[in-house]
């Protein structure tokens, strides 16, 4: 599979809809945040007026060591650099450069019932996980919804099984205009064709948490050894046993990183090539398509200063925004002084 190529900024239209994401700092990017996101975002920055945050407030409700956060932000920033998003094409921010998006959440609270947050399906699945009970989490859906609209985006990038999320935001927004007056669009989805990446236990989603992933950025041996480490098909016993790609991980992961996946698929079928094979094989591609990136990862991170003046541009773009925003709503709910009719 090759990156996708970015629209040239001569062909992008006079006036975009504003996107806006959020990307948690919580940990090394791994396959499935490139698959599932990263390489949409780099498509979009072009589409639309993209605005991408560095959510640090919601890392709060997992990550409690304040050093450690600041080095997760510091790394997510040099891994969106990496992967080719690009300051002059759209802003990169850190979220608690921004008190607003805070402020927002609190408003958006008086009007929000509990009942709307109780149900959020994030928020029983994180109980479910054992995360703490915080009303950080809890409150994590509002957050999200002030986030998305106090730069009035109107496209959020999804995939299909995060829609709940963006409907309680649309929810959130309807209810603040009903008391306050039409201050907010309702932001829509941008379903991505973001596949679901399996972890290398085969049996969940790549995920942090799941301790199941492959990062992106990691060493070539260290990704030959997740990967050698892999679960196939667990029918699949012996070398001269014909499998099953279809719910072997490593043949599906082949689709991403190679244009013989047919030829993949029917050496496992027909027993003429073993997982082993397969599994080399792939290692070897996924540090092929991912070596430019370290190398500019690498270039990225021996300059001392590109995260914080990244960071700084993004936040220089979207303060006109936000200041926009912000007189709008405390002039409608009545906070701060009274202006003169």
């Amino acid at each position: 599979m090759s990156q996708t190529a970015p629209a040239s900024a001569s062909s992008a239209p006079t006036t975009r809809e504003r996107l806006f994401t959020g990307i948690q700092p919580s940990g090394a990017s791994h396959l499935g945040n490139y698959l599932g996101a990263q390489q949409n975002y780099v498509a979009l920055q072009d589409r639309y007026e993209s605005i991408y945050g560095i959510v640090d407030y919601h890392a709060l409700t997992t990550v409690h060591d304040g050093e450690t956060l600041r080095s997760l932000t510091h790394e997510m920033v040099l891994d969106m650099l990496a992967v080719g998003l690009d300051p002059d094409r759209c802003a990169i921010v850190r979220q608690s450069d921004l008190p607003e998006h805070a402020e927002l959440c609190w408003i958006f609270d008086t009007v929000v019932p509990v009942s709307w947050v109780e149900r959020n399906p994030t928020y029983k699945a994180a109980l479910a996980e054992g995360k703490e009970n915080s009303a950080g989490l809890l409150n994590y859906p509002v957050l999200q919804a002030a986030d998305i609209v106090i730069y009035k985006a109107t496209v959020v990038p999804v995939g299909k099984d995060q829609d709940a999320h963006l409907e309680l935001s649309r929810e959130i927004v309807r209810a603040f205009n009903r008391r306050y007056g039409e201050i907010f669009p309702e932001p829509r989805a941008a379903y991505t064709d973001a596949p679901i990446v399996m972890g290398t236990d085969g049996t969940r989603k790549m995920g942090k948490s799941a301790g199941n992933t492959i990062p992106i950025f990691a060493e070539p041996d260290e990704i030959r050894r997740l990967v050698m480490s892999m679960v196939t098909d667990p029918q699949r016993i012996k070398r001269t046993d014909p499998g099953r790609p279809e719910v072997c991980n490593v043949c599906q992961l082949h689709r991403f990183f190679g244009g013989d996946y047919l030829q993949i698929q029917d050496g496992e079928r027909t027993a003429r090539t073993g997982c082993v094979e397969t599994k080399q094989l792939l290692a070897e591609r996924i540090i092929e398509f991912f070596r430019p990136m370290r190398e500019q990862r690498l270039r990225l991170a021996a300059d001392a200063r590109v995260v914080e003046e990244t960071l700084g541009a993004g936040r220089d773009k979207v303060r006109p925004i936000l200041d926009a925003t912000m007189a709008e709503v405390r002039a409608a709910v009545g906070i701060g002084p009274r202006r003169e009719v």
